[in-house]
């Protein structure tokens, strides 16, 4: 079963002294059950129990942030103020100053910058402008509604003026010259320095990623068909503290990379509450995949409760009134790593108590 074959490594522990007991009939059915012997302490013993069993398997991922990018200025000139590593821009902020410390600026969009856009000219470098400048508050949907997303238009020109004089720009002119604006997707988080000050700002200057936590882990291509698009996970951080998160990606292309010894896909986990990493980069963490589930509430016992009998199955203890003792055979199930609960099927009843 899956989920039992985590649980062999316990097992075979413990089965290991418990066979050996056996055999020196220690651990007889004779020896271990009936009365207790009078005086005798009374064993360590937990109740059967009646819930549902999930069974999980923890694998080794990387926390970091989502994303890679280049920026690449085109605006001839040296570079006179850089962000430090670290540093979150967002859209509309400054990314980097050149010459007498014009800003060139941040706006979301997947075009990248490749002409002056002014007045007149249409396009979807010109749509994803529109849209930066409704998103900023510098401009009015209702007029791009009517004039065209992907037009450079009045309404245009308004707003770009708006924000060059919120960001500082002399004797603004409504329209922007290339290598005056970076398009990226989304929100940058600088990783590294490219460029440097009195360097050219034509080229590379910063290296960044999002500002967005995710989770990367290599998944044996064997346990594919266990983790889907939407699962839910547990991380476990560094500091062993514990956060929800979701499956977000399942890479359908195989590797095979040395430390992993076999081929693997690689998947992404997005964290449900971003805010449990805090400025984690490049930090191990684990991941807890839920591989089995059981159908409804199960009977359960500890899986320390379980003892190997000879030719083979398995028995628990069953401890009853005045300390009595009986051997019960079961046949364990999902196994539950996270509370160290194994299902069992067998003769026995929630509240009773095994050794």
């Amino acid at each position: 079963m899956k989920g039992w074959a985590a649980l062999g490594i316990v097992v075979v522990v413990a089965a290991v002294g418990t066979v050996s007991a056996w055999r020196a009939g220690a651990l007889s059915p004779a020896a271990s059950s009936g009365s207790g012997s009078p005086g005798a302490s009374a064993p360590a013993t937990q109740e059967v129990i009646r819930r549902p069993i999930i069974a999980t398997t923890p694998l080794a991922g990387s926390l970091g942030y989502a994303g890679s990018y280049t920026v690449r200025g085109q605006e001839p000139g040296k570079l006179t103020w850089l962000p430090p590593p670290g540093m979150v821009i967002r859209q509309g902020r400054v990314l980097y100053r050149i010459n007498n410390g014009s800003p060139v600026l941040l706006l979301y969009g997947r075009v990248p910058a490749w002409r002056t856009l002014a007045e007149g000219v249409t396009g979807a470098d010109v749509a994803q402008l529109n849209h930066g400048l409704v998103g900023l508050g510098l401009a009015d949907r209702a007029d791009f509604v009517a004039l065209g997303w992907d037009y450079f238009s009045w309404a245009t020109a308004y707003g770009v003026q708006r924000l060059e004089e919120r960001r500082g720009v002399a004797d603004p002119p409504g329209s922007l010259s290339l290598g005056q604006v970076v398009f990226e997707p989304e929100a940058l988080r600088v990783s590294r320095l490219i460029g440097s000050l009195g360097g050219s700002a034509t080229g590379p200057v910063v290296f960044a990623t999002s500002d967005r936590h995710v989770v990367t882990l290599p998944l044996a291509t064997s346990m594919q068909s266990e983790v889907r698009l939407g699962d839910k996970v547990t991380i476990t951080l560094p500091d062993g503290a514990t956060t929800a998160g979701v499956v977000s990606l399942v890479g359908q292309v195989a590797t095979v990379q040395r430390s992993s010894g076999g081929p693997t896909i690689p998947v992404q986990v997005r964290l449900a509450h971003p805010r449990a990493a805090g400025s984690l980069d490049q930090a191990p963490v684990t991941v807890g995949i839920t591989t089995q589930t059981s159908p409804g509430p199960v009977l359960a016992v500890p899986v320390t409760a379980l003892v190997a009998r000879s030719p083979g199955g398995y028995v628990v203890e069953v401890v009853g009134p005045g300390n009595t003792r009986r051997w019960v055979p079961v046949t364990p199930g999902i196994y539950d790593g996270a509370d160290g609960l194994v299902q069992v099927t067998g003769a026995l009843t929630p509240g009773q108590r095994v050794v």
